[in-house]
């Protein structure tokens, strides 16, 4: 017979309850990428999170409890004692003032974005993300929670509930594709299949002076030649 000491460290052991349904107007939503961050360590005062140094206990078929931490020493104190997420309001943004400030501020754009993406997927890579199958539905841990808020296609046939599955980068920062604009600025509809396509956030910097990634060049089409007419788009084999 095995022990009672409820010391186990497996996989498992750390899972939180899943947020059921008649809960899910009492826990906040957060963006998911501030979520992803605040599990990975970051300490916001605007979401104040409570830190376990020990998994919990369980102690019922749904009951936790707050393991016994009087052995540990005391924790840090906060890192950050200045709030890190500020929202700077439209007066006090500028736009920039000549074409070497815009393209500057849009090799600095394009370069956070990609410092984004990179830093969310090493993060995924740490911590699990789930997204349903059926809606856009993102959640950041093991399993998904329980509340039947989906709204998708035929959602009455199960109830709202989602459909978890390993979410990718895309679901989690959606890149929204865009038309990569040609030099005359408009677009044909008979010409759609010649058009290439790239993320809103790098087309903008695109258009702004910066010069664009290898990572895009594919999806933007830019080796293929765009017909000047129907006429020569007819004669395309």
């Amino acid at each position: 017979v095995g022990h009672p000491f409820r010391t186990c460290r497996g996989m498992s052991s750390d899972k939180r309850p899943r947020i059921p349904h008649d809960q899910r107007f009492e826990v906040p939503r957060i963006p998911a990428l501030v979520e992803l961050c605040i599990q990975a360590g970051l300490d916001l005062p605007e979401y104040p999170t409570k830190r376990r140094r020990k998994p919990i206990v369980k102690i019922g078929r749904k009951e936790f409890v707050d393991a016994n931490e009087d052995d540990l020493p005391d924790p840090e104190p906060d890192k950050f004692k200045e709030p890190i997420l500020e929202e700077v309001s439209d007066d006090e943004i500028t736009p920039p003032s000549s074409p070497e400030e815009t393209a500057a501020l849009a090799e600095e754009t394009l370069k956070m974005w990609e410092t984004l993406r990179n830093g969310a997927l090493r993060l995924m890579k740490r911590y699990s993300v789930r997204v349903c199958g059926y809606c856009p539905e993102v959640h950041i841990g093991a399993s998904g929670h329980k509340a039947r808020n989906c709204g998708a296609f035929k959602h009455q046939q199960r109830n709202g509930q989602h459909g978890w599955q390993a979410a990718v980068l895309d679901d989690l920062i959606p890149p929204r594709y865009v038309w990569h604009m040609p030099e005359s600025g408009e677009l044909q509809k008979e010409l759609k299949i010649f058009y290439g396509q790239a993320p809103a956030v790098v087309e903008i910097c695109i258009q702004g002076g910066a010069q664009v990634p290898e990572k895009y060049k594919a999806t933007m089409r830019l080796d293929i030649g765009i017909p000047s007419s129907l006429k020569e788009a007819e004669m395309v084999v």
